[in-house]
């Protein structure tokens, strides 16, 4: 399977579709190797745009999967398709979270098969004034914007703390715990949120829905309480009020067919290891020669001869001595520690007729982490380079 079979599916979704133009954009959902949507693509999705003007002027679908990203791709991807077209629409087979949903929301529609799933607007944010995560202190953790706001609700809500000095003290904890630059970089995103659903809702319904609009806003960012939480085709049109049309059962069949093309060649099933990837990807090292005790005995007397610190050794013992180091003797090959993994494919950007892929390079080296009981085995990951190029 490859680039002819996932053209062929693309072509049969766009037959079902009324002949609209069909632009993917996938990143890989693969566990442990994800990637976040990013400002990246908006070059290479100018050149698909420009390649099929005529069919964009037809109408423009997205078929979008990704766990999120930036929060500011979701108004340029749209803003940019729309200067092609009046008619868009976002067509969801799997998981459009967060920044996904974001651009969903832009949309005249939201077409999702039924294992389509959106998901809640509300960023974890992260800036050089977060605390240090607790299961990796070389890394910052990143603040979900709902969880300061819910502690808030906590304390006055649940809590009952209204007094002024008491709501003092509690924010004071809070301070205490995070920078306040890093809250106020919180405050700014959860404002900067709103403003971008609003932005996008506004491109396909009038000013006269602003209570609708709201509505819509406050359930994809409060209502829902968890970040990771699902919503489902019948939640996101019944619950939420979105735009949500249920595609025909051929529409449906080619988004999944599509869809399938893309898991497979991303290997999104497959949760990625970085001990299994050093363990089939580095040569195991070959079986050193046998070393016998007469090698050996002739060592230590060359060694004797040369004075190097055996002293008056009696040959009997020396025998004894070449006999008891053969069994420990593995050879002197020093296993290989370090792997370079070149053009993993991470996302996809496609139409009918061309294909941008980006690809990741990763090493991967065991290294000795310093630990507090002493010095342990670990796998430290870097990645190399990222960069989109052109599939032929």
């Amino acid at each position: 399977m490859g680039k002819p079979e996932r053209q062929a599916r693309l072509g049969a979704l766009e037959q079902g579709r009324d002949g609209r133009l069909c632009i993917v954009y996938i990143t890989s959902t693969r566990p442990n190797l994800e990637i976040q949507m990013a400002d990246d693509v908006l070059r290479f999705l100018y050149d698909h745009l420009e390649a099929s003007r005529e069919k964009a002027k037809k109408g423009v679908d997205l078929f979008i999967h990704s766990n999120g990203g930036q929060g500011t791709v979701p108004w340029r991807i749209v803003s940019l398709i729309r200067e092609y077209t009046d008619r868009f629409s976002v067509l969801v087979p799997h998981r459009a979270f967060s920044a996904a949903t974001l651009t969903a929301l832009g949309a005249d529609e939201i077409v999702m098969h039924r294992m389509g799933c959106l998901g809640p607007i509300d960023p974890s944010v992260a800036n050089i004034f977060n605390p240090p995560n607790p299961l990796n202190p070389q890394q910052l953790a990143a603040i979900s914007v709902e969880d300061v706001s819910a502690y808030l609700k906590l304390v006055k809500n649940e809590v009952g703390i209204t007094h002024e000095d008491e709501l003092v003290q509690a924010f004071s904890a809070l301070t205490d715990k995070i920078h306040p630059l890093a809250l106020g970089n919180v405050h700014r995103h959860h404002q900067q949120s709103r403003l971008m659903a609003g932005k996008l809702l506004r491109k396909h319904m009038p000013v006269e829905k602003k209570h609708e609009i709201d509505q819509i806003i406050d359930h994809l960012k409060s209502n829902l309480f968890f970040h990771g939480h699902p919503i489902s085709r019948s939640e996101a049109k019944d619950d939420v009020k979105l735009k949500v049309v249920p595609p025909s059962p051929d529409v449906e069949k080619a988004m999944w067919d599509l869809y399938l093309e893309y898991e497979e060649e991303m290997q999104m099933n497959e949760p990625f290891s970085t001990a299994h990837e050093l363990e089939r990807g580095l040569p195991q090292p070959a079986a050193a020669s046998p070393v016998t005790t007469d090698e050996i005995f002739q060592q230590i007397q060359q060694l004797a001869q040369k004075g190097v610190g055996l002293g008056a050794i009696p040959e009997a013992q020396l025998v004894n001595l070449a006999a008891a180091i053969v069994p420990h003797i593995k050879g002197n090959q020093t296993p290989q520690t370090t792997l370079k993994m070149d053009g993993i494919k991470s996302a996809y950007l496609e139409s009918n007729g061309m294909t941008h892929v980006l690809l990741t390079d990763l090493t991967l080296e065991r290294v000795v982490v310093p630990t507090p009981t002493g010095p342990v085995p670990g796998i430290r990951q870097e990645t190399r380079w990222q960069r989109w190029e052109k599939e032929q």
